[in-house]
């Protein structure tokens, strides 16, 4: 993190922190040092994020999150492809 800009250690920990009560994050300890990991999959976590998204901006309707994703963020042809695709039973 330091890389890219400057952050207090008490900020990262705290975060940390956040993260661990929220279930995010698992510590083990290692001699003298907690060893953080991620408590269940990215792709999970990921879906989790964006149902509760869904439910709190939209009502749960996912409809006008796809209509501005499309609209603002000129898909190719290939991309919409793509997306309807994913929709069609196997």
């Amino acid at each position: 993190m330091l890389e890219r800009r400057k952050v207090a250690y008490t900020t990262v920990m705290t975060m940390m922190k956040i993260l661990e009560q929220k279930k995010y994050l698992k510590r083990t300890l290692a001699d003298r040092a907690y060893v953080y990991r991620p408590a269940q999959p990215k792709g999970q976590v990921i879906g989790e994020m964006v149902r509760d998204f869904i439910n709190r901006v939209f009502n749960g309707s996912a409809e006008p999150l796809l209509v501005h994703l499309v609209q603002e963020h000129d898909l190719s042809p290939e991309e919409l492809e793509e997306i309807a695709r994913l929709r069609r039973p196997l």
